[in-house]
This record gives C-alpha cells, sequence and structure tokens, in this order.
C-alpha cells in the first residue's frame, strides 16, 4: 500500500536536462519533460528527431551523456531493476522468439517480470483476435505486434512505454487499441506514447511534446498549441468577391465562385473581421488547426534533414 501511495505522488517520467550524445552527434539535448500517472503523452517528432533515443534512455537501455531521467522518481540508469519494475514497453518493430507459440512468450514474459493478470490476457487476446496456438515464425507483422500489446497492456503496468504501437495493425485493430489505452487511462496508469499516426495522438493524449532535432520544440494541450497556430476561415459573399487590404499574419486565397479561403495567424482574426465589415458575407466559418497541421507548422518542408 505505501509503494503504491508513493508510485501516485511521484511522477511516471521526469527528464532533467537529459541529454545524449553519439560521438559528435548530438541525438538528444535538454530533454526537460514529466509525464503525470493517469496521463497520456503523446511524443512526436520524424523518424530521427531523437524519439527513440529517448525511450532507450527512460529504459535504461543507453546511458545520458547528461542529465537524468527517472520512473516513479527513481533514476532509470542508476538503478534500472527498480526504475523499470512498473513499467511495460512496446517496440515499433516485434522481435520475438520466433520457435515459441504466442500463448508461450506470453508465460515466459510473466516469468520474468514476476506476474501477469491472466484472465485480462486472455481477454486481450480474443478482443485483438489473436490465436495464440500460433508460432511467432507464423504470424504476420501486425499479429506480432498484436503479441507485444497484449503481453504489455496485461501487465497493467502503472507506466506504459509505447514506441509506434499500433505499427502493422488494420483500422479496426488500431480502435481496439484506443479502447485499451482509455481504460489504462481510466484506471490511472500512465503513458508516454511515441506514434506516426497522428489522428490516434490527437484522440487519446492529454499533451503533447513535438521533437526537431534532437530539441523539444514545443509541448502543451491541443488547445494549448493550438493558440500558437492560425485559424482557418471561409467566407462566402451573396456579390463581388472584395479585395481585402494586406493583414500582417493573414494569407487570403480565392476559394472558388464568390469565397475566401483566409489563414490567419494568433492574434490576426480580428482584423480579419474588421476587413469584412461592409462586405456582403453570407456565411463564415473557422477551422481550427489539427495537430497534423501544427505538426506541420514546425515542419514544413524542413523535416528532411533532421535527425
Amino acid at each position: 500500500m505505501v509503494a503504491a501511495m508513493s508510485r501516485a505522488s511521484e511522477a511516471a517520467i521526469t527528464t532533467e536536462g537529459l541529454t545524449k550524445r553519439y560521438g559528435d552527434v548530438a541525438a538528444l539535448v535538454d530533454l526537460d519533460l514529466s509525464v503525470a500517472p493517469g496521463e497520456v503523452v503523446g511524443y512526436l517528432g520524424p523518424n530521427g528527431a531523437g524519439k527513440t533515443t529517448t525511450i532507450r534512455l527512460l529504459l535504461g537501455l543507453h546511458r545520458p551523456s547528461a542529465g537524468r531521467a527517472s520512473i516513479f522518481g527513481v533514476d532509470a540508469w542508476e538503478h534500472p531493476v527498480e526504475a523499470h519494475r512498473h513499467v511495460a514497453y512496446v517496440a515499433g518493430e516485434p522481435f520475438l522468439w520466433p520457435s515459441l507459440t504466442s500463448e508461450e512468450t506470453f508465460h515466459f514474459l510473466a516469468q520474468l517480470r514476476g506476474g501477469t493478470d491472466v484472465a485480462y490476457r486472455d481477454e486481450l487476446a480474443e478482443r485483438f483476435e489473436l490465436d495464440v496456438r500460433k508460432k511467432i515464425r507464423a504470424l504476420s507483422k501486425g499479429n506480432r505486434q498484436k503479441v507485444q500489446l497484449v503481453a504489455a497492456l496485461s501487465t497493467r503496468a502503472d507506466l506504459l512505454v509505447l514506441d509506434e504501437p499500433t505499427s502493422g495493425l488494420d483500422p479496426l485493430m488500431g480502435l481496439v487499441f484506443r479502447d485499451c489505452i482509455r481504460e489504462a487511462k481510466a484506471r490511472g496508469q500512465a503513458v508516454f506514447l511515441s506514434s506516426h499516426i497522428l489522428s490516434e495522438v490527437e484522440e487519446l493524449c492529454d499533451r503533447v511534446g513535438i521533437l526537431r532535432r534532437g530539441r523539444l520544440i514545443d509541448q502543451g494541450t491541443l488547445a494549448e498549441l493550438r493558440h500558437l497556430s492560425s485559424q482557418t476561415i471561409e467566407v462566402a459573399f451573396s456579390g463581388p468577391v472584395p479585395e481585402l487590404p494586406p493583414l500582417a499574419g493573414v494569407v487570403v486565397e480565392r476559394d472558388g465562385a464568390g469565397t475566401l479561403r483566409i489563414e490567419a495567424a494568433a492574434g490576426s482574426v480580428g482584423a480579419v473581421v474588421d476587413a469584412l465589415a461592409g462586405h456582403a458575407v453570407t456565411s463564415l466559418t473557422t477551422h481550427e488547426a489539427s495537430l497534423e497541421e501544427i505538426f506541420l507548422h514546425h515542419y514544413g518542408a524542413k523535416a528532411d534533414g533532421d535527425r
């Protein structure tokens, strides 16, 4: 009971100035990040941005060049066994034992960890439509990913570290995964989710961090990230489309007969409304930036060459 209370009071993940260099290459620089119990945090960036390096540091697989990473208050490198006692991990590329069946794999992993929720594991295998009698070598990548997911989720670990967890899953199984993450959150489990599927992150995550070239360049709730992004305004007119005056932070495009499409940076919407006053506007709709648009705002065409 005391240990459980302690975990509830400690951040599931804390990094302070976490840095990793490989020779002259800075893979991760001064990462300050926290994940609270019961929180789902998305971790975004293109290939090579530093996401997997972060996870390897959290798992104690690599020694930090500077800074520290702790799991429920325990240093992930100095005390790895204690730090990772309450962690379950899913890799983007499943490397499992080809001669074992899924059922044998579950049993082996449960013995390594010191137990699992067998009833919940069986329920998950059914929900993910996984035939546990087949050998791993006979499974597709998607089904091998299901083995990892079922094994990790059935531990009911206090922290789930998930690196591209739905890689290879079809859309229906992706929905099952999302339901499982919502259930984990409701139980108070923390989730650290690295994913390229932005709709998945947008739907599941309480907060999002965006990496670029090893640096955390933005983080916050989706509402906080949207606050700094542009809004799309679509305006229809009953008469001729007017020529709006130049406005700072505003891009205006014709969008078919009688309509304008306006991209207004944060703080510029009022100027757009003032500029439209006196014109024969028949409809005006606004669209907040999606997570994909926020992500592309930070990268755009510059993502090439990111490490």
